[in-house]
């Protein structure tokens, strides 16, 4: 692999840029993002997945087995758009994707200790994709960034960034953690597993944000590009609901824990369509004008 000689570097010719929304995000992120999965605690944890039911036990594997395929996921695809950035010498930025594949990485541990360490599971979790969640997760995600390996445009950034920070963290992160959560709370199970995954929260608002500002400030640029995330965000919101629903299709009337598709439904459209009102603002303004907004709003 031929290596590009480099030109110059940007911190010899300027510091730093603490007050840009990239820069404060990587700050947050020292500060919330360290944390260690092998600190936590799961001795509680083991002895309350005993005493769970059978049916208890597999809709929580279930999860957790979608959770750990798409934290290695985008471990595995995000390095391109980490990549694309760097190419256009956006360091605040840059520094900030470090962060954000650590956090990946750190993840996929999690989820991987819990099944040693909790469930004690060995075998095959691949039962548990089904098919809308290999159309987002083994097609979708990997190939709009991998995309980004050959073609870094804007055109190909948006598309990126829609099914990454909207879609996979947008809608099925989120509104999955919030079942998770709810489930582990209400039921007053696996103390371990919630400390991971408010820290998992935390993390993923971090990408989410980043998503959504980069996804700004390439459409303020070129406003034509809202249409590309019209496009990408409709063809894939439906098979990112799909998921949702194919999951509670499995167990129809015998879903334990109370659980209900349409309160979980609601809350990932509540808060995708948030997300699209504010991009869709994007549109309307300079490039300038989105600077202006981020570097004014609290985030810290």
């Amino acid at each position: 692999m031929t290596m590009t000689a480099h030109s110059h570097f940007t911190t010899a010719r300027r510091r730093l840029d603490r007050s840009s929304f990239p820069w404060r995000l990587y700050a947050r992120a020292l500060r919330q993002g360290v944390w260690n999965p092998h600190a936590i605690d799961f001795r509680q944890d083991r002895q309350d997945w005993l005493a769970l039911t059978p049916l208890q036990q597999d809709v929580l594997l279930r999860l957790t087995g979608m959770f750990q395929a798409r934290e290695e996921a985008v471990t595995l695809d995000l390095l391109p758009l980490v990549q694309a950035v760097a190419q256009e010498g956006r360091l605040e930025e840059e520094l900030f994707l470090t962060t954000f594949l650590a956090d990946e990485a750190k993840h996929t541990d999690f989820f991987n200790t819990f099944l040693e360490e909790v469930a004690e599971y060995t075998g095959d979790l691949s039962a548990y994709h089904q098919a809308n969640y290999q159309a987002v997760f083994y097609e979708a995600l990997p190939n709009a960034l991998g995309r980004l390996r050959q073609d870094s445009s804007p055109v190909a950034q948006v598309r990126a960034a829609v099914t990454y920070n909207l879609i996979v963290e947008g809608v099925l992160a989120e509104t999955g953690y919030h079942a998770y959560l709810t489930v582990l709370e209400e039921n007053a199970i696996l103390p371990g597993q919630q400390q991971g995954i408010v820290h998992l929260k935390q993390d993923e608002s971090r990408h989410i944000a980043f998503g959504i500002y980069l996804i700004e400030r390439l459409i303020a640029a070129e406003p034509e590009l809202w249409e590309v995330a019209q496009t990408q965000m409709n063809e894939l919101l439906m098979p990112a609901l799909g998921v949702v629903q194919e999951t509670f299709d499995i167990y129809g009337e015998a879903m334990p824990f109370g659980l209900t598709p349409q309160v979980f439904t609601d809350y990932a459209l509540s808060q995708f369509e948030s997300r699209l009102n504010r991009i869709a603002s994007a549109a309307q303004m300079t490039p300038a004008a989105v600077d202006r907004r981020y570097r004014q709003e609290s985030y810290d």
